[in-house]
């Protein structure tokens, strides 16, 4: 069996005992007071966490490595239960997260409900961090951070890279379109914002055009989406990010040709950061481990 890379969530291990013995996710739910969901998301952890496969079939027999694993793990949780305890009810495992607006609208909150059944005993205090100026809460167990991910005050691991192409609203590419060819762009109103320069789309199209320095700048992307999105120009926007206003269709494509169905990969990235020995308690591992799952 793999020997694990560190000790694994109680919970992971309180799921598992409860559904080698129930053989029913449901039942094992009930027990540990969670959804089914949660019980499927704690099993895989564990199973990621050991680099063991647990559970062999559909009716939730266990493998040889997963019997031989029960057996540690009931005899380590009988162990605690002897072992007296000065607080039998602890409170509920505090994590505060500081994010970036961005992502933590588009990305984060969408998903966020999976990770709060998933961990109903984790309180999640979200804070709002500034991108342009690396500002986050000095209190913050975990940030999310966005940029080239040369960090040399923290521990770190890249969650997610995206893509950009120029969006705008529907009505601003009647009024101002046809789009063909990315040289079609001379001239017209450039959204600015410093954490997507416009000179990576430039350069992937071969156009020697300097960075605007006209026209609107913005430190959020989200402030720039809407800010296309009524019209007041071109912006140069993650697809990610932007999933909710093309989604909704506030903003499209400038055209169907290559030049703007043509993405381009962004030279900078969202990175989860933490300080040293935070790792160390389960609910910061619990959730790094959760939003890689989900963003991967």
């Amino acid at each position: 069996m793999a020997t694990p890379a560190r000790i694994p969530p109680i919970q992971c291990l309180l799921t598992f005992e409860a559904l080698a013995r129930l053989r029913s996710v449901t039942l094992a739910a009930d027990e540990q007071c969670v959804t089914p969901s949660a019980v499927s998301h704690r099993v895989r952890q564990l199973e990621q966490v050991i680099g063991t496969k647990l559970f062999g079939r559909a009716d939730f027999s266990l493998t040889t490595e997963g019997s031989e694993y029960l057996a540690h793990v009931r005899e380590a949780l009988a162990m605690l239960e002897r072992f007296p305890s000065a607080q039998p009810t602890p409170g509920k495992r505090k994590l505060r997260l500081a994010v970036t607006p961005t992502f933590a609208r588009a990305i984060l909150i969408p998903r966020l409900r999976q990770f709060t059944e998933a961990y109903p005993e984790i309180d999640l205090t979200l804070q709002v961090s500034i991108p342009l100026l690396d500002v986050v809460a000095e209190d913050a167990d975990l940030m999310v951070r966005f940029g080239t991910g040369r960090y040399a005050d923290v521990e770190h691991l890249c969650l997610t890279r995206d893509e950009v192409t120029p969006l705008a609203s529907p009505a601003y590419v009647r009024e101002n379109g046809p789009y063909a060819e990315a040289v079609d762009l001379e001239g017209e109103r450039f959204l600015r914002s410093p954490l997507e320069p416009w000179r990576t789309w430039f350069a992937a199209h071969r156009l020697d055009w300097p960075e605007p320095t006209d026209g609107s700048q913005f430190n959020d992307v989200g402030l720039m989406c809407d800010a296309a999105s009524a019209g007041m120009g071109i912006a140069l926007v993650r697809l990610k990010l932007a999933a909710p206003w093309l989604d909704s269709g506030a903003l499209v494509r400038l055209g169907t040709t290559p030049a703007f169905t043509t993405n381009v990969p962004s030279p900078h990235a969202h990175y989860l950061c933490w300080r040293t020995g935070t790792m160390e308690r389960w609910e910061c591992t619990a959730f790094s481990d959760w939003l890689r799952q989900v963003l991967a």
